[in-house]
């Protein structure tokens, strides 16, 4: 019969004459033969399968063996020896190499027919020793597919224990020397193909055996972290990606950025590698261990190799989203990679001319999943224009092809950007000491306490927070300039922008320090405010007067002289770069704080008046000593008597008491409230400071008229309202006998809206009686007026004077609060409404909106949300309004003392573009100057640098660090209500009540 055989395949007979004599020779393999003809036969089909010409022969060659082993099985038996098996995979067969896949395909179909024999088992034995060294040897990807496939059906084949380690950790580098040359797709779906079967053959071994997988996935580390410049890992590599279990991601990912031997470059180069298996069809999660590596290495602050990596890869990963087949993974990372590189634009600016193309061709490609992809993906531009904003070059292009697409709202960007900053990383891959300290979920920025610098921390972060001057400060131009302003503008631009948890505003400090402050000592933060809002006034109006003296310059003169003077114009001009109001020669300062009173005194003898016009920036209210109850008034005294006025300071003025004022009298006010019930409130405390005042004694008013000392009515009232009133409540008072300044406790009540008289001015008749309207306060529990106490009714002139009055309505914006028992000691911090709209007005969804009563007040309505952020040197944390009004009655040394109310916009004042009729109100946050961009990116970088510096230390010190961890941080256990040491700095600044303070 094999002659026949042998005959039949060098005929020249047809393909069915052939068959019909195949299918003679199966059938005599029933008939008995002899061994010898049994062994002829097999040698013959084994020549037949390994060097056929072609598949026919290859065919013929496979259903005779197959039907020979089956009726001569021990014939088969010995023909099919381990020897025989070791020499075909040592030697191969003839002219065939041994590492022709063939053999294989030929040993895999005489196992299937020996499967079930005995001897079978030594033959497994030697495979597992020659497919180990096999893989040892680097096969081809075919070689591989075809011995993956074997091991797949004859598992007994697979090495054992630490073979089977070492076989797996083979296998792995195998895998990361293939390499396609191909261009034809059917050949690139075959090379596909080949290595999912090898990383199929390692998933199933991981399986059955778990103990060689963390092996296997070192080995993967090892070959990616490789910096060998001669040696270019595969991505073939990424199809074992997705075999990985996803719970081992925050193990493995904890274990490679914290091991100390894993160098920096070999980091590098495996992040980047990572980010190159993106391009790898078929394969799922490595998005998610991309990024799991990229936020473990924020965690232990190895920001070098983020930078790095972001910079070299981030065109890259844009450029599979052209792909259909990878995008979604790679949108993934590329929104990571962006939103999380906040320290600089520089990644995004990479990107941002391939934008266009890329949202015009998903437009246009038709596939069902490009239109949701492209609103994902114009979410991540809009993200990203926000936070780079100032670069109007390189967005309008983007902004005219996406204008007709979804906006995401400011409040979905602001959370989107402080979820993904490096700095606000979940640290859970970091060990105990590597953990840093992270912006809070507020978004908003610290200041660190510089040694007893609360008082300026708390004043800085409520002038922050008034949304107009900030947006106003932050418009002005001023390139080269070293003023007071360009340190502030630097200050807030740090505040808004920062990636610190907590800035250290030493540079401001310094400069804006009053010369009379002691260093590292507690100072009074409303002298503070008064010195610093002077300075900046004094100082634009200096350089007003200095433009003014400039010679003019000829502006149709087209000459070299012009252009420069325009431009040192430009430079030190402190006007908004969005307007300039005509003829306004108000300074910024008296723009946002600055209103004006009347200070008119009557002769009573002669009732001739003489009025006097006073700039404020702010109104030092001082307690009424007897009119703090509705139940139990004082009675009148009689005119003859001076009545006991603590008539606040405007201004600036001093609130230490002078011998022989009216004031003196309520000097003896002590630690003690002066009542408990009911409180007083905001509204009391302006009505008394707008309260006539009785001149007489020694405080006795000289007429010019009478030529003589005579009883006198002093009066004040405001006739221009600021934009934001500054409230100082005098708390402390001093005590002449122990020559201190003792703080007054009284508990406050701060109404979240209120309403200032505001006089329009008049000319003054001399032979007239003038009187201050109570302030209004819409609210149901209003305290009685207690300028109606003070002084009998006199009708006729009041109605006269109240048809000039406007009721300026005003909403709070932020409360400086005072814990302790005197001006010397203690702590300030700050409570700040959270302004969420683009235009910085008030929306219904924040903490109160007016609403009409039906009376002609407008009442508040208070919200539950947390609309309002309490700043406490370095921490920032939310909390709400009931806070601000119920911290005295919780805590009886924390009382208010500085307070600023906000001009509330009412409807039609918002005039088309944002911007108010007084130029006050800017419809959004101003684009960063370049000089201000320039200065946040480097110092983002150095806050990187230091926090990489730091954890590298302390990773460094942790074995034998004997210190414990405590989340809080090192502070939490300093006295309530201190400031901390001198010089403290560090970020909390000493003051640990924060746990008390947010309810």
């Amino acid at each position: 019969m094999d002659k026949i055989l042998e005959g039949l395949v060098s005929s020249n007979h047809s393909v069915s004459v052939k068959r019909a004599i195949v299918k003679k020779v199966v059938e005599a393999a029933e008939k008995e033969v002899t061994e010898e003809q049994c062994q002829a036969m097999f040698a013959l089909t084994t020549r037949l399968i390994l060097l056929g010409e072609d598949a026919f022969q290859k065919q013929i060659g496979f259903q005779v063996l197959e039907s020979y082993a089956r009726y001569h099985r021990p014939e088969f038996e010995a023909f099919f020896s381990k020897e025989f098996v070791l020499s075909l995979l040592q030697q191969g067969y003839g002219q065939l190499d041994r590492k022709d896949p063939a053999i294989i395909d030929y040993i895999h179909c005489c196992l299937r027919l020996l499967i079930s024999c005995p001897l079978v088992l030594e033959i497994f034995n030697v495979i597992q020793v020659e497919v180990l060294r096999m893989v040892c040897e680097r096969p081809e990807p075919a070689l591989c597919a075809r011995l993956s496939t074997l091991l797949s059906d004859f598992v007994q084949c697979i090495p054992r224990d630490k073979s089977g380690i070492l076989f797996c950790q083979q296998l792995v580098r195998t895998i990361s020397y293939f390499h396609c040359f191909a261009t034809q797709e059917r050949e690139l779906r075959e090379y596909v193909g080949q290595v999912t079967k090898v990383s199929t053959l390692l998933q199933n071994i991981w399986k059955a055996d778990p103990a060689t997988l963390l092996p296997s996935l070192q080995e993967v580390f090892a070959i990616i972290s490789s910096t060998d410049p001669s040696f270019d890992p595969s991505i073939a590599l990424a199809s074992l990606v997705q075999h990985i279990p996803i719970q081992m991601i925050t193990v493995l990912i904890k274990s490679l950025t914290t091991d100390q031997n894993v160098k920096d470059a070999s980091m590098t180069k495996a992040l980047c590698r990572m980010i190159d298996w993106l391009s790898w069809p078929l394969a799922q999660h490595v998005d998610t261990w991309v990024i799991a590596l990229l936020k473990g290495l924020a965690a232990v602050q190895k920001f070098t190799i983020l930078i790095d990596v972001t910079l070299l890869k981030i065109e890259l990963v844009f450029n599979r989203l052209w792909y259909p087949i990878v995008r979604q993974g790679a949108l993934a990372v590329l929104s990571h990679m962006l939103l999380s590189f906040q320290h600089s634009p520089e990644a995004f600016h990479l990107v941002v001319p391939n934008v266009v193309p890329l949202v015009q061709s998903l437009r246009t490609d038709g596939l069902p999943t490009s239109k949701a992809f492209l609103l994902q993906f114009t979410e991540l531009i809009h993200c990203m224009m926000y936070q780079y904003s100032g670069f109007p070059d390189l967005y309008d292009q983007i902004l005219e092809v996406i204008k007709d697409l979804p906006k995401p709202g400011e409040e979905k960007i602001k959370l989107v950007l402080n979820q993904s900053a490096w700095t606000s990383q979940s640290n859970s891959f970091a060990s105990g000491l590597l953990r840093q300290a992270v912006k809070s979920e507020t978004g908003k920025t610290g200041l660190v306490n510089l040694g007893n610098t609360c008082y300026m921390n708390s004043i800085i972060q409520t002038l922050f927070m008034a949304t107009d001057f900030r947006r106003h400060v932050l418009s002005l131009h001023l390139n080269g300039s070293n003023t007071l302003m360009k340190k502030l503008q630097l200050l807030f631009a740090f505040l808004a922008h920062t990636q610190r948890a907590a800035y250290a505003p030493r540079n401001f400090l310094e400069a804006s320090r009053p010369p009379w402050f002691n260093v590292g000592s507690q100072q009074d933060c409303s002298e503070y405010l008064r010195f610093l809002l002077d300075r900046l006034h004094e100082e634009e109006k200096t350089l007003q007067v200095l433009e003014s003296a400039k010679p003019k310059v000829d502006t149709s003169s087209n000459g070299q002289t012009g252009q420069t003077s325009a431009d040192q114009a430009e430079e030190s001009s402190l006007t908004p770069a969005e307007t300039k109001l005509g003829d306004d020669q108000r300074t910024l300062i008296e723009k946002m704080f600055g209103g004006k009173l009347i200070t008119g005194i009557r002769c009573m003898h002669c009732n001739c008046i003489s009025e006097k016009e006073e700039p404020f920036t702010d109104l030092s209210l001082a307690f009424c000593p007897f009119a703090t109850t509705q139940d139990n008034p004082q009675p009148e005294r009689p005119l003859e008597e001076p009545k006991v006025l603590c008539q606040g300071s405007v201004n600036g003025g001093s609130e230490i008491l002078e011998p022989g004022s009216a004031k003196a009298l309520a000097s003896n006010v002590d630690l003690m409230q002066v009542t408990n019930e009911p409180h007083l409130s905001v509204p009391d405390l302006v009505n008394y400071f707008l309260a006539p005042e009785i001149l007489d004694g020694e405080n006795a008013y000289f007429c010019e008229k009478c030529s003589s000392l005579e009883r006198a009515e002093k009066t004040m009232k405001v006739v221009s309202a600021p934009e934001y009133l500054i409230l100082t409540l005098l708390r402390f008072s001093y005590d002449a006998k122990c020559h201190v300044r003792r703080k007054i406790l009284d508990n406050v009540t701060i109404p979240p809206f209120m309403r200032l008289p505001v006089h329009a001015p008049s000319v003054p008749t001399h032979c007239s009686s003038l009187t201050s309207s109570p302030l209004q306060v819409d609210s149901p529990d209003g305290s009685e007026n207690l300028a109606k106490k003070l002084k009998p009714s006199q009708k006729e002139e009041e109605e006269e004077e109240k048809e000039r009055i406007d009721s300026v309505p005003y909403v709070l914006s932020s409360v400086v609060m005072h814990s302790g028992i005197s001006s010397e000691s203690g702590h300030y911090y700050s409570y700040g409404r959270n302004i969420n709209g683009a235009d910085g007005t008030q929306h219904p969804a924040n903490l109160f909106a007016l609403q009409d009563s039906g009376n002609g007040q407008a009442e508040c309505s208070l919200s539950t949300s947390r609309d309002w952020l309490l700043f406490n040197d370095s921490r920032v944390t939310f909390t709400s309004f009931q806070s601000v009004q119920n911290i005295t009655n919780r805590f009886p040394k924390d009382t208010a003392y500085v307070l600023m109310y906000r001009k509330q916009e009412l409807p039609g004042e918002n005039i088309n573009g944002g911007l108010m009729a007084n130029g006050m109100r800017l419809c959004a946050e101003p684009p960063l100057q370049k000089e201000l961009l320039d200065a946040i990116i480097k110092d983002n970088k150095l806050y990187l640098q230091e926090q990489e510096l730091s954890a590298r230390t302390q990773a460094l010190q942790a074995p034998s660090s004997s210190c414990s961890f405590r989340p809080n941080g090192s502070d939490d256990n300093n006295p309530p209500g201190s400031c901390g040491p001198s010089g403290g700095g560090g970020g909390g600044g000493g003051f640990n009540t924060i746990s008390r303070l947010v309810f």
